[in-house]
């Protein structure tokens, strides 16, 4: 592990500073009839790792669901993703923190499976209501949520099938946006802690309307690599007792022109990082 800390910020493009965001404070909620020209505003969280041992994750959880709220509050969220390792190695929480913190949301959430999650389909499906892989529609933008790990946590290409269909199902989308816990791609020598799948990013690559890949996994990156023209971003973690000395998501605002801008929040200090328009 200390090897893999110590180079995962090589490589990494970063992405323009904004300023701060001031959303963790309180603020009246405002309606997406007051957001002019935005037609789909979402986040995305990473890398809670429910019962690590060593880690509050009481705590840890409790402050994602307080800050996600509060941002929802200050500008609304039409939904959250949460991208992988919801739990450190121990399906038989899943239930648990879904209902004790996911379900204190003030808006729907999704989530995906990572590789220390452990769980088998069957048991996905119980508790989220949906399997490893899903997909759904929101404003007009096509999302692929799509499982890259299993109960044994190995580390896997997409099904190539599943998301050939799905790109297919959104080929008249504006946008697409594609949510994988592990990365598909080896940028560095050293990345093997990522997967090597050469053939699902060049099936990506044939749908000019993917506009971005969004990972978890590796809680020291917080920002943007690129495979050929498609951008890769990260989020940090939430959880866990490794990766960025700050805690925070991601947020993703689409626009009624079709523009899309993103930028990741330091929800434990308030700035605004890594923010982009693409």
């Amino acid at each position: 592990m200390k090897n893999r800390r110590s180079f995962l910020k090589q490589g990494l493009l970063a992405l323009s500073a904004l300023g701060f965001h001031q959303s963790i404070f309180s603020f009246p909620y405002k309606s997406r009839v007051n957001q002019k020209g935005l037609k789909l505003r979402f986040a995305l969280a990473s890398d809670g790792h429910y019962g690590q041992p060593g880690t509050d994750s009481d705590k840890q959880y409790l402050d994602i669901i307080t800050w996600l709220n509060k941002e929802h509050a200050d500008k609304a969220l039409d939904f959250v993703l949460f991208n992988g390792d919801l739990v450190h190695d121990r399906p038989d929480l899943l239930n648990h923190i879904k209902i004790t913190y996911f379900e204190k949301l003030h808006f729907p959430f999704f989530a995906i499976p990572g590789n220390h999650d452990h769980a088998t389909e069957t048991l996905w499906e119980q508790i989220f209501g949906y399997s490893y892989n899903h997909a759904f529609e929101k404003s007009d933008v096509g999302f692929i949520l799509a499982n890259t790990s299993n109960e044994k946590g190995e580390y896997l290409c997409p099904d190539a099938k599943f998301l050939k269909d799905k790109l297919d199902v959104f080929s008249e989308k504006k946008a697409v946006f594609i949510v994988l816990h592990i990365p598909p791609v080896k940028w560095l020598k050293q990345d093997t802690f990522f997967a090597d799948c050469p053939d699902i990013m060049k099936l990506i690559s044939g749908y000019s309307n993917v506009k971005a890949l969004f990972h978890g996994h590796d809680h020291s990156l917080d920002g943007v690599r690129y495979s050929g023209k498609i951008p890769h971003f990260f989020d940090a973690h939430f959880g866990s007792n490794w990766g960025t000395e700050y805690k925070g998501y991601r947020i993703v605002e689409v626009y009624d022109d079709n523009s899309i801008k993103t930028y990741q929040v330091n929800a434990s200090s308030s700035p605004v990082l890594n923010s982009t328009k693409l």
